[in-house]
């Protein structure tokens, strides 16, 4: 059952997003957007660091970000990061800065990555 509702909250964000990606594509290109499903122990406690992380996101090649949380359960997020490339997100999502920042922030789990680019 818990599937079936994290499926049903991707599909969601995924259609409400739809029309904005190819707007807000990074400007080096169609680029990539990766979309994680979160859930932290603590919403405040993950924010501060996700926060304080932002140098390294850039360094490591994200371009754009969003934050999104349900509004049933406070501590579910979902996050976007754009990529220019495939390459640059996958280097960026198993970095060791990445997991250590995640494991500090009290993820719990991280239960959907996908990584998509702009429909032509």
């Amino acid at each position: 059952m818990k599937s079936l509702a994290l499926a049903s909250l991707l599909a969601s964000i995924l259609i409400a997003s739809t029309p904005l990606f190819a707007a807000d594509a990074p400007s080096t290109g169609p680029g990539v957007r990766v979309f994680v499903h979160h859930e932290v122990a603590d919403y405040e406690a993950w924010r501060k660091v996700y926060n304080t992380f932002g140098s390294m996101r850039r360094k490591m090649g994200v371009t754009a970000q969003a934050v999104y949380r349900s509004v049933e359960d406070p501590n579910v997020v979902v996050v976007t990061h754009d990529f220019a490339s495939v390459e640059q997100a996958k280097a960026f999502a198993s970095s060791e800065e990445l997991k250590n920042a995640m494991q500090k922030a009290g993820v719990k789990e991280t239960h959907i990555v996908i990584t998509m680019k702009a429909a032509k």
